[in-house]
């Protein structure tokens, strides 16, 4: 029987090919035969460091970052990929909602996490490479949380991938979400600009808080239909902030209805009752205009069945 190897230290610096992507994606494609959950821990525990420094698996590289990489165990084959299965491939051919050349943008099922992790083998965008294996450089353009539904974007290129990193941190991706809130908002409430800081447990879970050493922060928020006990309103992300539509939505003292993490427990409970069974935020638009090929793509992805009879009880 063939034993494991035990690697010796080396160090990966990256390119300008590779700038922009996720360190615990590029370690998945660079360490071919590590199982995900041990590259995992090793990013948690810090193990992996870039510039000599620990990095959150959600760290996008840049060019000239020098990856240490410790001793490692690597198996002598690779492990079996996951499959996905004939629901979820139906599920999510049938979530398109625009594809060209350069770009698949889809209508997120709510409860499918974006990519796969600890305890996950198989998330969005894995499932999707799988299902067009001729895609080889697909990738996120960006996240949604694993029961937030709607517009996702991924980019069939590298060279894409960096255009629209570039539009979203220029804040040239016009954004917008539907979210069911706790009570009535005030006209001087809608906006709010206060700056998130991100912190993870040891867990690894993320938890985000307003905090003035954070980073700087903006949603705009605006009233569609009133209900007695609750507001469904439009969102504008006006930065793209981890958790900031939650948080911010707390911040004003109107959590998002089904939120487990930042939520009202009592409101939470009521909305079960009149049968919301997951968070009530859904990604409606994405609009932004690509400068390599200036299309303009605005894409709007319809309120899931389920959101929709919550709000008709």
């Amino acid at each position: 029987m063939q034993k494991a190897s035990l690697t010796p230290v080396k160090f990966v610096t990256i390119d300008e090919a590779y700038a922009e992507q996720r360190i615990d994606n590029f370690l998945m494609n660079y360490l071919k035969t590590l199982p995900k959950t041990r590259l995992y821990r090793l990013l948690r525990k810090g193990e992996i460091r870039v510039n000599k420094k620990r990095i959150a698996p959600s760290y996008r590289l840049q060019a000239g970052d020098l990856i240490r990489l410790p001793p490692m165990q690597l198996d002598p084959k690779p492990a079996l990929a996951a499959t996905p299965s004939a629901r979820l491939v139906a599920l999510l051919r049938d979530s398109i909602l625009y594809e060209d050349n350069d770009l698949l943008i889809i209508n997120k099922p709510a409860g499918i996490p974006v990519h796969g992790g600890t305890n996950v083998s198989l998330g969005v965008i894995e499932a999707l490479r799988i299902i067009y294996p001729t895609l080889k450089h697909l990738e996120l353009a960006h996240r949604l949380d694993r029961d937030t539904s709607g517009c996702l974007v991924l980019a069939k290129k590298r060279s894409i991938l960096k255009e629209l990193h570039e539009l979203m941190r220029s804040g040239q991706v016009h954004k917008v979400y539907y979210a069911l809130t706790k009570g009535q908002w005030r006209p001087e409430e809608l906006r709010v600009d206060v700056a998130l800081l991100k912190n993870h447990l040891s867990s690894g879970e993320r938890v985000v808080r307003v905090d003035k050493e954070g980073k700087a922060s903006l949603t705009v928020f605006a009233p569609v239909k009133s209900f007695k006990d609750a507001m469904l309103v439009d969102a504008t992300l006006h930065t793209g902030r981890t958790h900031q539509i939650r948080v911010h939505a707390r911040y004003r003292s109107h959590p998002i209805a089904g939120d487990d993490k930042y939520g009202d427990k009592e409101f939470n409970k009521l909305m079960r009752e009149r049968g919301l069974k997951r968070m009530f935020l859904h990604a409606r638009l994405i609009e932004f205009t690509l400068p390599s090929t200036s299309k303009r793509i605005s894409v709007a992805a319809p309120l899931d069945a389920d959101l929709l009879e919550v709000i008709r009880s």
